[in-house]
């Protein structure tokens, strides 16, 4: 299968929402929820993908020749490419039921272990998707990142016992998905946690742990208290808040508030390996990608992932050697610069 043939395989399989476009910059779901879809007018997500097209990379080819090295370390393990795949929820009602969240995380956890990538996985209010996509991470020897909902915490606790049972080397929490409906609506309350809460979580959980959703140097201070060792930039991708600043607006003052104290992952918009470039040079450790690995997922299954791995990493590889980056960490800031049109 080719890259393009998985592409096609998606638009016959994704349902009535989503339209596996060549270049998923949110203008063709723009507010459709349920589908893939941001809040409100729907222009947060637009917004992500446009400000890294604001960025440009500036090639320097006046340097030593060879291969660019893409691995990255991540809490003591060794990733080889510095990607990750976000994590996503009620795919049969987002995008089609070709898949459920059992059999996408199956999927998307074992091609991304395979490919040297891990995979965060999502959670929803059938217990049955945090117990199915821990056991898929417990079969790839722990690669995978359980993203667990703020739920209250007596639900926190139940689901932080499948994670260490998983064996996962990291625990995610989204804590911007306080702003989904389903959460607002529980009872007992789920939703936004303060410091001490969060800190309870962190002790929770027994392993590095990771605050998925801050968007502010104030965030990342509160989730530096609470004991996070690294943070998400993200405004999950637009669907829980309207008028959100894009993640490339706000990243460089947080990664200057953490100072190097924590990891930095950022999401939102970000699609090709040259976009990934730009977010490691304004001072990201990694980026996380979500939309796209779904219509992967749903075009090829655990092949069209490969695909898609395949030709981030080309991507990313072309860039660093352009740009005279032979590793990750030769990345730096002089590499870009902001334009506008």
């Amino acid at each position: 299968m080719t890259y393009q043939e998985m592409m096609e395989n998606a638009k016959l399989s994704m349902g009535l929402y989503c339209k596996a476009c060549p270049v998923c910059d949110g203008r063709a779901c723009k507010n459709q929820i349920p589908g893939p879809g941001a809040k409100g007018v729907g222009d947060t997500a637009i917004r992500n993908y446009k400000k890294w097209q604001e960025i440009r990379v500036n090639m320097d080819t006046i340097c030593d020749g060879g291969e660019a090295d893409t691995s990255v370390n991540l809490f003591g393990k060794e990733f080889k490419m510095p990607f990750f795949a976000g994590p996503v929820g009620a795919v049969n009602l987002h995008y089609s039921d070709r898949y459920d969240d059992v059999s996408y995380n199956n999927v998307l956890v074992s091609a991304c272990a395979g490919a040297g990538i891990a995979a965060f996985t999502g959670d929803g209010v059938n217990a049955k998707v945090m117990e199915a996509a821990t056991e898929a991470i417990r079969e790839n020897d722990g690669c995978g990142i359980p993203t667990v909902k703020p739920w209250n915490l007596d639900t926190v606790r139940e689901k932080m016992e499948l994670v260490k049972k998983s064996g996962a080397f990291a625990v995610a929490m989204d804590i911007d998905a306080a702003g989904l409906p389903f959460l607002k609506n529980m009872n007992p309350p789920a939703g936004s946690k303060n410091v001490q809460e969060l800190s309870e979580i962190v002790k929770m959980a027994g392993r590095p742990f990771i605050v998925k959703g801050v968007m502010t140097a104030k965030g990342a201070r509160k989730a530096k208290e609470a004991g996070a060792d690294a943070i998400i930039v993200s405004n999950h991708g637009g669907r829980v808040l309207d008028q959100c600043p894009a993640t490339a607006e706000v990243l460089e003052e947080i990664v200057k508030e953490v100072n190097g104290s924590m990891k930095i992952l950022v999401d939102g918009g970000i699609r090709s390996g040259t976009d990934i470039f730009k977010a490691l040079a304004l001072g990201a450790d990694g980026v996380l990608i979500c939309r796209p690995f779904v219509v992967a997922v749903y075009g090829g299954g655990e092949e069209g992932v490969k695909l898609y791995i395949d030709k981030l990493g080309a991507e990313l590889k072309d860039a660093m050697q352009m740009c005279g980056a032979h590793s990750v960490s030769e990345i730096t800031r002089d590499m870009v610069r902001y334009y506008q049109d």
